[in-house]
């Protein structure tokens, strides 16, 4: 059994859309999805993109993905490297495709010079908690995350003051 991690292309922009859906089914949020093939390939691979793909392969064939980013923590004036999403198939979970990929993903931190590697896992998601912590990650319980979406986002935008 061979296994491998490749950077993602335009090519893969369906594929990856494909993981995208399996992801939010699993996440219980399919219907959250607005992606598009279109949107995908102008978004990761388009001029300017601040984001990344990785796809990870078993035998030739596309097993799991990882969405990725950089970021900046202003306290070590440093990047990071922020992890969106990470999705393995159902049937190839437990081969070790999800710590390829996140291994593949901490040596892409260390070569970009980055003080952090980060995501954000669902509460209720046991077995990645689980995993996570099994490879020596920790939880970050003093933060919690906030998110402006949708029209909450539009509304506030619209709501400067000259």
């Amino acid at each position: 059994m061979s296994m491998s991690v490749r950077n993602a292309s335009t090519a893969d922009a369906g594929l990856i859309l494909h993981f995208i859906r399996e992801l939010a089914i699993y996440e219980k949020a399919e219907d959250q999805v607005e992606a598009t093939h279109e949107t995908l390939a102008a978004s990761l691979f388009g001029p300017g993109s601040p984001s990344r793909a990785l796809i990870c392969e078993q035998d030739g064939q596309a097993i799991g993905f990882a969405v990725y980013f950089f970021n900046y923590s202003t306290w070590q004036a440093k990047k990071g490297l922020y992890l969106e999403d990470l999705f393995v198939l159902p049937s190839a979970r437990g081969q070790g495709a999800g710590k390829r990929l996140l291994q593949h993903l901490a040596s892409i931190a260390v070569a970009e010079g980055c003080g952090r590697f980060e995501w954000s896992v669902l509460d209720w998601n046991q077995p990645a908690i689980d995993f996570y912590e099994s490879i020596g990650a920790r939880p970050q319980s003093e933060w919690v995350r906030y998110r402006l979406h949708g029209q909450a986002l539009r509304d506030f935008a619209a709501s400067v003051s000259p």
